[in-house]
């Protein structure tokens, strides 16, 4: 079978979050389900760096008032399409947002520019490419089956993965004349929302199969309180949702070998890792007290439970413990969190901003790393915590319940606990478990038992992608065998 995948970022070429890990990954382990995947990503700045060897397989012309050229090139097991489209993506920011973090104006062209290549690229414009089905990430390639739908009238099979429902691609309506789609595609059982154009309500409606990053979070966006407005869309697709857990590239993410780190080890050399406990204290220049070394890795932000970690740094320096953040996002959050920083020098580091080096070195040097997210639909970062031994303390929300056992009394006598949970996403609670985690920190071969148990855990991509390629092959032979191809599949996964 042959999949297009289009994706907006891509690891190791442009990375933002989790969605570029999933997008790198996933690729690589379909190989091995007989899934060949050829992935479009936009061609910006970043990934033309580093791709210096592509070859230009054709252009599509009048792509919304623009020329794509598009290149194919191969690098780190992926086989990519680049679209280049200068005008729309080489910028100096990042894929989204400018230098000063605003949002490009025209994202909302540029990604309906993504969304329409794809969709040419889908019905074979470019004619040496086969393509069997295609697999939209997020809402900047939600808008491909709305083209494949509404404007060629094309049953083309898509599968829809909602990586975060709190992104959904919102615009004012004045952009739909711009749009080049036909009237059917605007009205409320399509784009239309709440007077405006929502991108990802018009791939979920026109998507043959929409999938979430975990089972518990496809059932958490069926509700009010979790599903972002969507709720009702996508009780309307209930039968055709399925929630796959996100699986971690265990090549990238495998501490007896990672190049990043001062020191490997394994499970079988778990000394070696204080080596990186100490680097970390080094690089954010803080005193080993003797207590716990906490870190945190991931977007400043309210849906991540940022603000709630001011609180529970006080917990941790009342234990003789040390907390690392690094992430960005909310600017009255970052600016509490430095506050914070400058209160407790000794204890609390903060880097804003991210790179790849520093979040390899927090997951091999820290003790525990907190997830305190008011809704998480997976979650990787508990995943690679857990594959370098630093215990996962995280809120009892979406895929972080699914991953996590939680290391209560029973759990840690039949020896299967791996970190953390707490419930209310609340700062009492999250201080209550800070506080547990510190108690268990104390008896140390208790722990160790604990990083063991952690590091032995599977979170690699082979249950995961043998999921979607069941899923592929059965919507894929629905079509396939339908009058027009144009039944929508009903899938049992394993």
């Amino acid at each position: 079978m042959h999949v297009l995948s289009v994706v907006s970022e891509i690891y190791p070429l442009i990375k933002t979050g989790g969605l570029a890990d999933v997008a790198g990954a996933l690729p690589k382990a379909l190989a091995s389900q007989g899934v060949t995947v050829l992935s479009l990503v936009p061609g910006y700045p970043q990934v033309l760096a580093q791709l210096p060897y592509r070859q230009e397989i054709g252009r599509l012309e009048a792509v919304l008032g623009h020329t794509a050229i598009v290149s194919r090139a191969k690098t780190e097991g992926l086989d990519l399409l680049v679209l280049e489209v200068p005008a729309l993506f080489d910028r100096a920011g990042g894929p989204y947002v400018d230098e000063d973090a605003s949002d490009y104006p025209d994202n909302w062209l540029r990604f309906a520019v993504l969304s329409l290549a794809g969709a040419r690229i889908g019905l074979g414009e470019l004619q040496h490419l086969k393509i069997d089905l295609v697999h939209v990430h997020d809402w900047q390639a939600a808008l491909l089956p709305v083209y494949l739908r509404h404007r060629y009238a094309s049953t083309l099979p898509v599968v829809c993965t909602i990586h975060n429902l709190a992104f959904q691609g919102q615009f004012a309506f004045d952009i739909a004349p711009r749009l080049d789609l036909p009237s059917s595609a605007l009205d409320v059982d399509c784009l239309e929302y709440y007077g405006g154009i929502g991108f990802l309500k018009g791939g979920l409606t026109c998507s043959d199969i929409v999938t979430t990053v975990s089972p518990t979070y496809s059932r958490e966006i069926l509700s009010p309180e979790l599903g972002m407005g969507l709720d009702g869309v996508l009780q309307t697709r209930r039968s055709a949702l399925y929630g796959i857990v996100n699986g971690i590239d265990s090549e990238v993410w495998n501490p007896a070998v990672d190049p990043y780190l001062p020191m490997t080890y394994d499970v079988r050399s778990l000394a070696r890792r204080q080596q990186n406990r100490a680097a970390l204290l080094r690089r954010f220049c803080l005193v080993d007290h003797r207590g716990p070394l906490f870190a945190a890795l991931t977007r400043l932000t309210w849906q991540k439970g940022a603000d709630m970690l001011p609180a529970a740094a006080e917990e941790v320096v009342a234990h003789g413990g040390c907390l690392v953040i690094c992430g960005q996002g909310d600017r009255a959050i970052e600016s509490a969190l430095q506050n914070c920083a400058e209160r407790y020098r000794e204890h609390i580091g903060l880097h804003v901003g991210y790179s790849e080096d520093l979040a390899h070195l927090i997951v091999a040097g820290s003790d525990i790393l907190v997830q305190p997210s008011r809704f998480e639909p997976c979650g990787l970062t508990q995943l690679y915590a857990m594959r370098y031994g630093a215990i996962p303390l995280v809120s009892r929300t979406g895929g972080l319940s699914e991953t996590i056992i939680d290391a209560n009394e029973a759990a840690m006598a039949r020896e299967v606990a791996t970190g953390f949970q707490f419930h209310p996403v609340e700062p009492h609670s999250f201080r209550e478990a800070v506080r547990r985690a510190c108690e268990a920190y104390s008896d140390r071969s208790s722990w160790s038992g604990l990083q063991r148990q952690a590091m032995k855990a599977d979170f690699s991509w082979e249950r995961s992608a043998a999921q979607y390629a069941q899923l592929f092959e059965a919507v894929w032979g629905a079509w396939h065998q339908s009058t027009g191809g144009s039944a929508r599949a009903s899938v049992d996964l394993p």
